[in-house]
């Protein structure tokens, strides 16, 4: 009997073939799956990073637009280990913040994956790619000591804290004026109840039922809805800001040069109004509602709110960042008893 040579083409089963069609659709979409699942500040805090790693290499005649790198994962391919280390180099180079720097980073290499994942990036340059490090604390304060721009842009590296007293001071020295009364809510609002600046930009009058005295709003990091109850306080605020003035959608009016209610409030001038009532007040420059927000939580240590509390009170995740604020507040050697 004659065997003859056949060539024949490797068999694929049906399922595999479909697996493969499969893997390669989940691929593409990659990117759109992962922007999908992250929320409108994630996004927004990426863009702006990928920004600046469009203007870094913007340098070397490179011209690549930030909205093909979030969407194309094409446009990640020829990318290498040597470039990425060298982006972190610069932007020490140039004074941005470490923390900046490991966040901008971490974006970078989250569309590197994405991009590996579409078959754009090979496996093995992305292994390279993640040997570059961003900065640890210690790492952090040293660069800091040894370079003379240590940071770049208005935000601060650390909180202005804010004592009781000066809180007092922030939610009652207000004039008995439209401009005054908006001012008070503002502030009751902030340090009362530790909106983010974002949900009192927000924030319209439909979010407050004012027989119940409770305030509906979406918390913007995790996107769920919160109920606060408004302290007497921060009521009494609200009914006579309410007698001066009848919003019919943002809660806050913006004002004029001349003290007028009128408009709308946004994200721009919330920030810009705490910063003068806290110069006004307290003489304390660059006061954020951010600023707020932290002197919120601390109070809210300060007379014993749990930490689920807390939690929950300020729209977090998790506990992390509630144990992070206490581990601060914390007075090291208290309860140490010396024989």
């Amino acid at each position: 009997m004659t065997h003859e040579l056949v060539e024949y083409e490797e068999w694929i089963s049906p399922l595999a073939q479909l697996s493969r069609v499969q893997d390669d659709v989940a691929s593409k979409e990659a990117f759109n799956e992962y922007q999908r699942g992250i929320d409108k500040n994630t996004k927004k805090r990426q863009r702006h990073d990928l920004i600046l790693f469009c203007q870094y290499i913007r340098k070397y005649g490179v011209f690549i637009e930030v909205e093909d790198l979030l969407s194309k994962p094409e446009s990640w391919n020829g990318i290498t280990y040597g470039l990425v280390a060298s982006f972190v180099r610069w932007m020490t180079d140039e004074g941005f913040a470490i923390g900046s720097i490991n966040v901008r980073l971490s974006t970078v290499k989250v569309y590197i994956k994405l991009a590996t994942m579409a078959g754009y990036v090979n496996e093995e340059e992305l292994a390279k790619v993640l040997l570059v490090k961003g900065y640890r604390y210690k790492q952090g304060k040293q660069i800091d000591d040894k370079r003379e721009v240590k940071r770049r842009g208005d935000k601060k590296a650390k909180p202005i804290t804010l004592t009781k007293e000066q809180m007092d001071l922030l939610k009652q020295q207000h004039p008995d004026t439209p401009q005054g009364r908006r001012d008070t809510l503002l502030m009751c609002l902030l340090l009362n109840n530790g909106l983010r600046c974002g949900e009192l930009a927000d924030m319209t009058i439909d979010n407050i039922d004012v027989s119940s005295r409770i305030m509906t709003f979406e918390r913007e990091k995790i996107e769920e809805e919160q109920k606060h109850k408004l302290n007497p306080e921060t009521y009494l605020a609200l009914i006579r800001y309410l007698e001066v003035y009848q919003p019919t959608r943002a809660l806050l009016a913006g004002s004029t040069r001349h003290g007028k209610l009128e408009g709308v409030m946004s994200r721009r001038a919330i920030t810009k109004r705490v910063q003068i009532l806290g110069k006004l007040i307290l003489d304390i420059d660059n006061l954020s509602a951010h600023d707020c927000r932290h002197a919120c939580v601390d109070a809210m240590i300060r007379g014993g709110t749990d930490y689920k509390t807390i939690q929950e009170t300020g729209g977090w995740t998790n506990l992390a960042m509630p144990m992070r604020y206490a581990a601060k507040a914390k007075i090291a050697n208290e309860g140490v008893k010396l024989g």
